[in-house]
C-alpha cells in the first residue's frame, strides 16, 4: 500500500460551521446551556427530586426532555451503504464533452459553461456492513454525488465498480438478503451469498470485480467511481443519447490485499475515514474527473450485449471516455449526524437535461431511494438543510404537512392555496427550457421477461484475462478462501460458472478448493 499523495493548495479553504457556532479552536467559555426553547437552564447536573434523596417528580422539565431527546438520537440505520464518509466541495465544468461543446449533447447547465462551479457533497460508503462496521472488509463501495446546481439538484448515486450482480431491481432484496446475516445465527454465510450468485450467472462480471484487488480499496480517495446505470442526455431539440457515467481518481487507484485489510483491521476499523477527514483538514484535496461514455438512443442490435444491462460495460474503444468536468473535495462537514446521517441521495433527484433510461435496475432503484428515505428520515426528509438545493434556487411544492415540516412549501405563492391550478395566486408551471425529450418506448405485451441479449460469461472473462498476474492469483486466493465455506453443490455451482467465463479461471478455483480441502 502506498502513500496518499494529494495536491496540497496554498491557501486551504476553511471549514465551514453553521450560523451561531463557534469557529473550530475558538474558545467557547460562557456558553449558557439552554433548552429547545431557549431558557436558560440553570442546573443541568442534578434532577428534581423530593429531597435530595428521594424520588424525581413529574415536573422535572429538563430531564424528562434531555432524555426523551437523548431516547430518539438515532434515525434508523441505512439497510444498505450504513457507514459512510462525507465531503464537501465543487464540480467544475469543462463546457465540452470530449472535443465538443457539451450543448451538442445535453442542455443540462451544470455541463454548459467552461469554468462553471457547482456545489457539490459527496457520499462515500460500504454497502453491507452496518454503521459501526469495518471498513477493511471486502465489498462494494458506493460513490455518491449530489450536485447542487442553479437548476436544482442532481444526484449522481453510483459505486467504485462499474457493474452490478443483477439486471432487473426485483432480485435487489434477494440479493442484499443473501449478503446480510443469517436470519437465525445473524452470522455472515458465504455459502448463502455464493448459493444466490451462483444461481445467478450475471453476477460473474461483478463477482471478477469485487474478489479482484478493487474489492478492497486503500481509502476512499484512491479508488475509481461510476454511474453503474446508463441514463439518458437531452439536447436543446429534445433529441436524446444513451450515456454512462465515470468518475477517474487524479490520486490513482490503490487496493490492499486480505492480509494488509486484516492487519489494519486488527488497529483501526475506520481506518479510510480516520485518513480522509485528515487529508482535508491538512489542505490535501482529492479530484475526480468526470468522463463520460456516449451512444445512440436505440437498441443496438450489432451489439452482444443489451446497453441497458447493467451487468455490462460499454468497450471503450468503441465508445470512448469523453472528459466534461473536474471535482475537487476541499472541506469536512461540521455535525456527523446533520450533513452525513441525514443527506439522502435518490436517482430520481435530477435536471433538466439529463434523464433516466429504461435500465430495469435504474428504474427500480428510483422508486426505492425516496422510499426509504421517507421511512428512514420522514416525510419532509428534502427539506432538512443536508439535502436543500443551492442558496438562491426556489423550493415551491405544495405539498404539506407531515411529520418535522418547517414551513408552508409555497414559495412566493399564496399560502392560502396549496392546490394546483387555481385563479387566486397558487403555484403555476413553469416555462420548458427545450421539447420534451423524445423517448422512443418499444411496442409490445406486458410481460415478465428478461432482456433479450444476456451473454452471463463473455465480459467476466474478458476481465479476468485482463487482469495483471498478480491480480489474477489474488483473485483466485480470494474466492477458493471464501467458497471453502461454501457447501459441495455450492462450490461446483460456482466452478461450472468461471469455467464458462474463462476454462483456466474455473480450473483454478476447483485446483484452489481441492488443495484445501487436503
Amino acid at each position: 500500500m502506498t502513500k496518499i499523495q494529494l495536491d496540497q493548495p496554498s491557501a486551504p479553504r476553511p471549514v465551514g460551521v453553521p450560523p451561531g457556532v463557534s469557529s473550530p479552536g475558538q474558545s467557547r467559555a460562557g456558553t449558557v446551556i439552554t433548552d429547545r426553547q431557549g431558557a436558560p437552564v440553570v442546573d443541568d447536573d442534578n434532577s428534581i427530586t423530593v429531597g435530595n434523596r428521594g424520588p424525581m417528580v413529574l415536573g422535572n422539565f429538563q430531564f424528562l426532555e434531555k432524555l426523551a431527546h437523548f431516547d430518539r438520537e438515532r434515525i434508523p440505520e441505512r439497510v444498505v451503504h450504513a457507514r459512510g464518509f462525507v465531503a464537501h466541495g465543487t464540480f467544475t465544468a469543462y463546457g465540452t464533452i470530449g472535443d465538443e461543446p457539451a450543448a451538442a449533447y445535453t442542455r443540462a447547465e451544470v455541463f454548459a459553461k467552461k469554468g462553471l462551479e457547482t456545489p457539490v457533497t459527496v457520499r462515500l460508503s460500504t454497502v453491507v456492513g452496518g454503521k459501526e462496521s469495518a471498513e477493511t472488509l471486502r465489498d462494494v463501495r458506493g460513490f455518491s454525488v449530489k450536485f447542487r446546481t442553479q437548476a436544482g439538484n442532481w444526484d449522481l448515486v453510483g459505486n467504485n465498480i462499474p457493474v452490478f450482480f443483477i439486471r432487473d431491481a426485483q432480485k435487489f432484496p434477494d440479493l442484499i438478503h443473501a449478503f446480510k446475516p443469517d436470519p437465525v445465527t445473524f452470522q455472515q454465510s458465504f455459502d448463502r451469498i455464493f448459493d444466490f450468485l451462483s444461481l445467478h450467472p450475471e453476477s460473474n462480471h461483478t463477482i471478477t470485480w469485487l474478489f479482484s484487488p478493487r474489492g478492497l480499496p486503500a481509502d476512499w480517495f484512491q479508488m475509481e467511481g461510476f454511474g453503474v446505470n446508463t441514463y439518458r442526455l437531452v439536447d436543446a431539440q429534445g433529441a436524446t443519447s444513451l450515456v454512462k457515467f465515470h468518475w477517474k481518481s487524479q490520486q490513482g487507484i490503490e487496493c490492499l490485499t486480505t492480509k494488509q485489510a486484516a492487519v489494519i483491521q486488527g488497529k483501526d476499523l475506520r481506518h479510510a475515514s480516520r485518513a480522509a477527514y485528515s487529508a482535508l483538514e491538512a489542505g490535501a484535496f482529492p479530484r475526480w474527473e468526470l468522463a463520460i461514455q456516449i451512444m445512440s438512443d436505440d437498441e443496438h442490435p450489432e451489439l452482444d450485449f443489451d446497453p441497458l444491462d447493467d451487468t455490462k460495460t460499454w468497450p471503450e474503444d468503441a465508445f470512448p471516455l469523453r472528459p466534461v468536468g473536474m471535482m475537487t473535495l476541499d472541506r469536512n462537514v461540521t455535525n456527523f449526524h446533520l450533513e452525513n446521517e441525514q443527506l439522502a441521495f435518490g436517482t430520481g433527484n435530477l435536471v433538466d437535461g439529463i434523464a433516466l433510461s429504461d435500465d430495469k435496475v435504474l428504474q427500480g432503484r428510483t422508486f426505492s431511494y425516496g422510499d426509504t428515505q421517507r421511512y428512514r428520515i420522514g416525510a419532509n426528509y428534502q427539506t432538512l438543510p443536508a439535502n436543500l438545493p443551492a442558496a438562491g434556487v426556489p423550493v415551491a411544492t405544495g405539498q404539506v404537512d407531515g411529520a418535522m415540516a418547517a414551513f408552508p412549501d409555497s414559495g412566493d405563492a399564496d399560502p392560502h392555496i396549496n392546490y394546483s391550478p387555481s385563479s387566486h395566486g397558487g403555484l403555476s408551471v413553469g416555462a420548458a427550457a427545450g421539447p420534451p425529450a423524445t423517448l422512443p418506448v418499444k411496442q409490445g405485451f406486458v410481460v415478465h421477461e428478461a432482456i433479450d441479449r444476456t451473454d452471463d460469461y463473455r465480459q467476466a472473462g474478458e476481465r479476468y484475462r485482463g487482469l495483471p498476474k498478480r491480480d489474477r492469483d489474488d483473485l483466485i486466493l480470494n474466492l477458493v478462501t471464501v467458497l471453502g465455506e461454501a457447501q459441495a453443490d455450492v462450490q461446483q455451482r460456482c466452478i461450472d460458472m468461471f469455467s464458462r467465463c474463462d476454462v483456466d479461471y474455473g480450473r483454478r478455483v476447483a485446483d484452489g478448493l481441492k488443495a484445501t480441502a487436503g
